[in-house]
C-alpha cells in the first residue's frame, strides 16, 4: 500500500527539519506511544497501541534513518512485530521553501502489513492508515508550531 502527499508549514525550514528529526518530537506526532527508546541519532525504536477499529494492535516498532540530506531529505526504514502482524514501512521525506514563505514537505510511504492483520486486505487498512497518516500530519503541524513558539531556528 503506497500513501503519499504535500504539505505546507508556516515554518522555516530549519525549524521543519529540527522537529523532524528530534525523537521526542517524533514520538509525539505517532499514534498510541506507550514508550519511546533513543539508540542513536539513527535509530530508534517505540512501543506502540495502533487503533484498529474494535481494538488496537500492540507492536515494536524500530526505526532507522537510512538516508539523509541536511534540511532537504531523509529516508527511514521502520520494522514493527507484534502478535498477528508484522509492519514493514519505507517513508521519505524532502522539504522546499513555499513560494508564500515557510516550507514545504512533500512525502511518501510504502507500507507492508503481514499476518492475519495484513490479510484484512487494503480495503480495510486503507482508510485506517490514511486516518493514522492525518493524525500523524496534524500533530506534526503541532509539533513544529511549538517548536517556533520556543525560539525555532530562523531561515
Amino acid at each position: 500500500m503506497n500513501v503519499s502527499g504535500e504539505r505546507t508549514f508556516a515554518a522555516p525550514r530549519e525549524t521543519v527539519w529540527q522537529v523532524l528529526n528530534d525523537p521526542a518530537s517524533m514520538a509525539k506526532t505517532m499514534p498510541g506511544v506507550e514508550s519511546f527508546d533513543v539508540h542513536d541519532d539513527r535509530r530508534w525504536t517505540a512501543n506502540v497501541k495502533i487503533p484498529l477499529g474494535l481494538g488496537g494492535l500492540k507492536m515494536k516498532v524500530d526505526m532507522e534513518k537510512v538516508e539523509e540530506r541536511e534540511r532537504e531529505f531523509a529516508k527511514m526504514a521502520i520494522k514493527g512485530h507484534g502478535v498477528g502482524a508484522m509492519l514493514n514501512m519505507e517513508t521519505s521525506f524532502e522539504l522546499g521553501d513555499a513560494p508564500e514563505g515557510g516550507t514545504t514537505m512533500s512525502w511518501a510511504a510504502e507500507v507492508r502489513i503481514a499476518g492475519p492483520v495484513g490479510s484484512m486486505g487494503q480495503r480495510v487498512l486503507q482508510p485506517i492508515v490514511n486516518q493514522q497518516v492525518q493524525h500523524v500530519l496534524t500533530a506534526l503541524d503541532r509539533q513544529v508550531q511549538e517548536a517556533l513558539a520556543n525560539g525555532g531556528a530562523e531561515g
